[in-house]
């Protein structure tokens, strides 16, 4: 596995910044490798993440050490573990859609896109004719040999999300979570 960064911005009004972010509020961890194998472009992965920032990993189990749980209480840091991978083999039935689990838990906690605006657009990338190039193109291809229908794709995919939607948002609501963000200069 070769580490890889990616970067979203979400907010209620347009952005136009583009680029690298540097001081998140959220960083969400695929791949336990990037925690366990110190797979990470920086060190430690969480370098940069702002007070009251949120972790999401991709793990039933805990696997940060006793130094990073220090330094993530100092910076007043929440971390919401989530079987993301799993719950797409049980529900899904394909890894593929690990990152659906995991669109629903950073929404489902934050609150920063709704179930309905999660259902819209996955119906708008799935339901309709994309022109998809590079590794983008591959992964629909393995994709549309798993599910037959693009029905069927749609609606696993779609049960994914709520799933972690509402398991990320029972945790939020249980540990009193509220993302907090400065507003747009």
């Amino acid at each position: 596995m070769a580490p890889a960064e990616a970067y979203t911005r979400v907010g209620l009004d347009r952005i136009y910044d583009r680029g690298e972010l540097v001081f998140p509020d959220v960083i969400i961890v695929f791949h336990p490798q990037v925690i366990t194998m110190q797979k990470s472009y920086t060190a430690p992965f969480y370098d940069g993440l702002k007070e009251n920032g949120l972790l999401i990993i991709n793990s039933d189990q805990p696997l940060l050490v006793d130094e990073d749980v220090e330094r993530l209480r100092k910076l007043n840091a929440s971390t919401f573990y989530i079987p993301a991978t799993k719950h797409a083999i049980d529900i899904a039935g394909t890894e593929l859609s690990t990152n659906m689990a995991l669109i629903g838990a950073v929404s489902g906690i934050t609150g920063c896109v709704s179930m309905k605006s999660l259902d819209l657009a996955l119906q708008d990338r799935f339901g309709k004719k994309y022109v998809a190039s590079g590794g983008t193109a591959t992964l629909d291809e393995a994709i549309k040999k798993k599910f037959a229908k693009k029905e069927q794709l749609l609606a696993k995919n779609l049960a994914v999300v709520d799933h972690a939607y509402k398991i990320a948002g029972e945790w939020a609501s249980e540990n009193k979570y509220e993302l907090v963000v400065a507003a747009a200069a």
